[in-house]
């Protein structure tokens, strides 16, 4: 017995000191995926988010948001459209979930789901819309069936995004901020 509970001793520490120790255990919170994907750091007055955007997978939609970004397009826009326990909306200079640059943009396959904290962009006419985008508040796979492409997702400020689609709304839909949510700057993080 002694020698069997020595052998499994020096066996663990040999494991532990080659890092072969494998494990079922999922990532902590803290612990980051290093990725080349850019990220964008989101400044609203409830706090910041930060967005990991994947533009080598989605590069017509992950590439506009990025371009508006780099431009400064989303400075002082607000989140016009809050549905509790759905989505949180942004990105429509007027407010009204109608604006945005003319046109839209050419529809793109994405290879990623609509899990909670993912960012898609939203429809505008027969395509996806040029500037309005959501981010997703829980698992909301019905809107892959339905061709809404996710490009990018939260990696830092989810309790931040909780918070906003917790705000009270009202409005013809019950959608609209009582308490403008604005997003004061967003950047691309170098």
């Amino acid at each position: 017995m002694r020698k069997f509970m020595l052998t499994t001793l020096l066996l663990g520490l040999t494991l532990v000191a080659f890092g072969e120790e494998k494990t079922d255990q999922p990532k902590k919170d803290d612990e980051k995926e290093m990725t080349n994907n850019p990220t964008v750091l989101m400044q609203t007055n409830y706090g910041d988010i930060v967005l990991e955007i994947f533009e080598a997978d989605m590069p017509i939609h992950g590439g506009n948001f990025l371009k508006l970004t780099k431009e400064g397009y989303y400075d002082s826009l607000t989140f016009h459209r809050v549905v509790h326990n759905f989505v949180i909306q942004g990105g429509d200079p007027t407010g009204t979930g109608m604006g945005g640059p003319p046109g839209v943009l050419e529809e793109e396959e994405s290879p990623y789901k609509h899990d909670r904290g993912t960012i898609a962009m939203a429809r505008g006419g027969d395509g996806a819309s040029k500037s309005q985008f959501y981010i997703n508040l829980k698992d909301n796979y019905r809107l892959d069936e339905m061709g809404f492409a996710v490009f990018g997702k939260v990696v830092e400020g989810m309790e931040v995004v909780d918070k906003i689609g917790q705000v009270e709304t009202g409005g013809p839909r019950n959608e609209t901020p009582e308490s403008p949510v604005i997003m004061t700057r967003v950047s691309l993080q170098e």
